[in-house]
């Protein structure tokens, strides 16, 4: 099969950099334009970017000539790591010429016309995009992936809340540097400490959550029915997101039940064998110091959560901690994986998925 051309918007960026390592081997896209801010128009990748990744930069992409964000790029699909100061009006601009966008920016999350998706617990939520093109006068599309840490956050009580029911959750984050971007927080600010603020982050993990889980109909989101409070916290660690949370359940379940309920979710659309979805969402780790960042961030390819320490919550139901990779679930690889659902679905004219 000829592989599906796309385009990454804010190539140089951190996100960016990221989609180009998700990207640069898939079985269904090919990266064929990137494009970034004007400071880096017209230089070769290689000479654009400063590179952070732990992978080199792909061959095929060190060559490629970085574009302006402007809606000429080929094919139909772009995935954006634009910064949310810029990735507003370039996305509608996009969305506007025709262009289905896979946006992990803020600017659009909670629009009440534009899908947040966790692939796993919210697919249906993509059935608002015919009524976006309707109300805006679109050809394309804007598709948004949550938060980083609100979407470590819903896999884990998203089974939860489908099983059970919910009615109050309890989290406080403990979130690594590269949450932050780069050059992200000042070394002396950071180091042997913890910054106990992260300005916006509870916010979006409150809403944004309660925004995936909860329904679509008659062309209207409706949150979720539960409260959430979030207290977000900045740690020395690189990558992944630990969080700390306690739940309490509509339907009460014990530790056994509750892990029994992450260990056979799977998600409505586990049978499209989607490249990049793992194959189990959430794993539920037995050691009693596990999930750690430094030792478990990079498994099963950093698209699952990990879940540990399941217990009784004598406030609540039950407590337990749970880990993401920030930039590859709760960035990029979120993205992409909507991007991948999107396909198999054919709900882009004139592409389809390959079968199998």
């Amino acid at each position: 099969m000829e592989k599906i051309p796309v385009g990454i918007l804010g190539a140089t960026g951190a996100v960016g950099q990221k989609f180009i390592l998700l990207l640069s081997d898939h079985p269904w896209f090919e990266i064929r334009e990137l494009a970034a801010s004007q400071r880096s128009s017209g230089k070769r990748y290689q000479d654009a970017v400063n590179w952070i990744q732990e992978r080199p930069i792909p061959e095929a992409i060190r060559e490629m000539m970085v574009k302006d964000c402007e809606p000429n790029l080929e094919g139909k699909m772009v995935f954006s790591g634009l910064d949310s100061s810029v990735a507003g009006e370039v996305e509608e601009a996009f969305a506007q010429a025709g262009y289905w966008v896979f946006s992990n920016a803020k600017n659009h999350r909670m629009d009440s016309d534009v899908p947040l998706v966790i692939v796993e617990l919210n697919p249906e939520h993509l059935n608002m995009i015919p009524h976006q093109q309707k109300n805006r006068g679109w050809e394309g599309a804007i598709i948004t992936n949550a938060n980083c840490s609100a979407t470590v956050l819903a896999l884990s009580i998203g089974p939860l809340h489908k099983m059970f029911g919910l009615e109050t959750v309890h989290v406080v984050t403990l979130q690594a540097l590269s949450g932050a971007g780069y050059p992200g927080v000042a070394s002396l600010d950071i180091l042997g400490n913890v910054i106990p603020f992260i300005s916006g982050e509870e916010e979006k993990i409150e809403s944004e959550t309660q925004k995936i889980l909860g329904a679509l109909d008659n062309h209207q989101f409706s949150p979720a029915p539960f409260t959430v409070s979030a207290h977000a916290n900045r740690v020395p660690v690189e990558e992944g997101h630990l969080e700390c949370v306690s739940v309490k359940l509509k339907q009460k379940a014990g530790p056994e039940e509750v892990t029994r309920c992450w260990q056979e979710f799977k998600g409505s659309e586990h049978e499209l064998n989607l490249p990049s979805a793992p194959q189990q969402p959430v794993v539920v780790v037995s050691e009693e110091d596990r999930p750690q960042p430094r030792r478990d961030v990079w498994k099963y390819e950093g698209m699952s959560a990990l879940v540990g320490r399941v217990r009784p919550c004598p406030l609540f139901d039950i407590k337990y901690v749970v880990l993401g990779h920030n930039t590859i679930r709760g960035a990029a690889g979120a993205s992409l994986l909507n991007a991948e659902l999107v396909l198999k679905k054919g709900m882009l004219s004139g592409l389809s998925a390959p079968a199998g």
